[in-house]
């Protein structure tokens, strides 16, 4: 989070889930998760500014993919952080709108979260972090791990949040081939689940290395649904796993976006630029993982 004197100005990082296993469906309707997620330094971006009403504009390359969006979650965020702490919604908002819409990497929910984070420092509320995180989850069930944007290990809906140690920075690249996924028909389609509970939390990961061999002992239980859905997410997969110096390929969240886990960053940078090349319809970056 950076302040300038007239604005105060929020990075709000992809979330990429590098393993989702999926539990029985809970009687609240949700289904019990478990994944390990890591934010990555591509992200959307937030400024707040002080307002006599609550304003929300929207720029970016994918601001076009939110206009029919007349209360997005960046507004209820600033309604909801309001209604807690009895104060006036009253800001002005810019959205600079860099990662694509409901795509599997958290683009919503961390844009929320972001605006948790920004509207308290804009509005000097003093908001314990318990309070803030309680409010992130009734906002969605990413929300809360968004909050702090750090490698954590996720259970629940989403809601139970542990940290994951310090993890190695990965090279990664990210591919969306411009297809919408509903989550809920992710979730309808689903047929077989890993479960939860089984994973070691303590596995040693301190060399990417170590991760990614991890990570292959892995899955993401929603990628097979999401693939029968959107047959795009199969090419963006093959095309990935072709690519020299690839370690691991894999979707995020519910799709339809994929990454691949790469030997060095050099590999990974060569990768988005022979895939933007071939696909130039698709949405891809080349990045590494925050810690």
């Amino acid at each position: 989070m950076t302040r300038r004197t007239d604005a105060i100005s929020v990075f709000a990082p992809a979330k990429i889930n590098l393993f989702l296993h999926v539990g029985d469906k809970r009687a609240d309707g949700f289904h019990a998760l478990e994944s390990l997620v890591v934010f990555a330094d591509v992200g959307d971006v937030l400024e707040f500014s002080p307002a006599e009403t609550l304003k929300l504009t929207v720029a970016g390359p994918f601001a076009d993919d939110l206009g029919a969006e007349g209360d997005n979650l960046v507004l209820r965020a600033a309604r909801a952080l309001a209604g807690r702490a009895r104060c006036a919604a009253t800001a002005e908002i810019k959205l600079t709108k860099n990662l694509p819409v409901a795509s599997g990497i958290g683009g919503g929910s961390a844009d929320a979260a972001a605006a948790l984070r920004g509207l308290a420092t804009l509005w000097q509320l003093n908001v314990a972090r318990g309070e803030l995180t309680a409010l992130a989850a009734t906002l969605g069930s990413d929300v809360p791990v968004c909050l702090e944007s750090k490698p954590a290990w996720m259970e629940g809906r989403g809601e139970r949040i542990a940290p994951a140690g310090p993890l190695p920075a990965l090279a990664m690249v990210l591919v969306n081939p411009g297809v919408a996924v509903a989550t809920a028909d992710v979730f309808r389609a689903l047929a077989r689940r890993r479960g939860t509970g089984t994973v070691d939390h303590a596995a040693r990961m301190k060399r990417p290395g170590d991760l990614i061999a991890f990570l292959k002992t892995t899955g993401n239980d929603l990628q097979a649904p999401a693939r029968d859905l959107a047959p795009a997410i199969v090419e963006v997969l093959d095309e990935l796993a072709r690519m020299p110096g690839v370690e691991l390929a894999r979707m995020s969240g519910s799709g339809a976006t994929c990454f691949a886990l790469f030997e060095d960053t050099s590999s990974a940078e060569m990768a988005a630029i022979a895939l933007s090349h071939s696909h130039p319809q698709w949405w891809v970056k080349a990045t590494r993982t925050l810690n």
